[in-house]
């Protein structure tokens, strides 16, 4: 049951995240840059405050409330691969490739 509401909740994730509107596309390319030790803190909590915007908009009022820090976006990650959601949108992987 728990397993079913996960992949629910990663799903819906990942069709916010599918679209690539300015807020997400710039979200996600920090959030990468963090993960490359290249992004400053300005820059996090701008990405941080536009996640928390998402979140709530999806209806996840309890991760959005948890304060989001390195250690949040991480386990969201682990969790889409736990359970085989791939929450990455392609467009940003092939940005990736260029």
């Amino acid at each position: 049951m728990l397993r079913k509401r996960i992949i629910n909740a990663l799903m819906l994730l990942r069709s916010s995240l599918n679209k690539e509107t300015d807020l997400n596309r710039n979200m996600i390319r920090i959030f990468y840059l963090h993960s490359q030790g290249r992004a400053n803190k300005e820059e996090l909590d701008l990405a941080n405050h536009q996640l928390k915007s998402l979140l709530k908009e999806l209806g996840f009022g309890l991760l959005a409330s948890l304060p989001l820090s390195p250690v949040t976006i991480p386990f969201i990650l682990s969790l889409s691969r736990k359970y085989n959601v791939d929450i990455i949108p392609d467009w940003f992987k092939d940005s990736l490739n260029k």
